[in-house]
């Protein structure tokens, strides 16, 4: 069985202009392409924003988690292994500016 989480950092355009990023809401879902898809709807319509309250959202960085579950021996056992996705269209730029603001929120 597998499952899939993703977090990451929204670019939105903040209100009276420039831009900025802030952590994206956590998502989860039983298919990769469900996860993508729901993001991708989540960015359109600005939830995908986990509390900054842009005017309007632009792009995403997401690190998509694939967690595989096998059982043996009545035991369960998991492996996660990890993709970076970006979702809207950001330029090199912005890919950058959304992987050091990642960092940034990291630590």
């Amino acid at each position: 069985m597998n499952t899939y989480k993703a977090s990451g950092v929204v670019l939105g355009n903040l209100w009276g202009g420039g831009q900025g990023a802030y952590p994206a809401e956590k998502l989860e879902a039983k298919t990769k392409q469900k996860l993508i898809k729901e993001a991708k709807k989540m960015l359109e319509s600005g939830a995908l924003d986990s509390g900054m309250g842009y005017e309007s959202l632009t792009s995403a960085i997401l690190w998509i988690e694939e967690i595989k579950t096998i059982e043996k021996n009545k035991e369960e056992y998991q492996r996660s292994d990890f993709t970076e996705h970006y979702i809207g269209k950001p330029s090199r730029k912005d890919k950058d500016f959304l992987r050091e603001s990642a960092f940034n929120f990291a630590c």
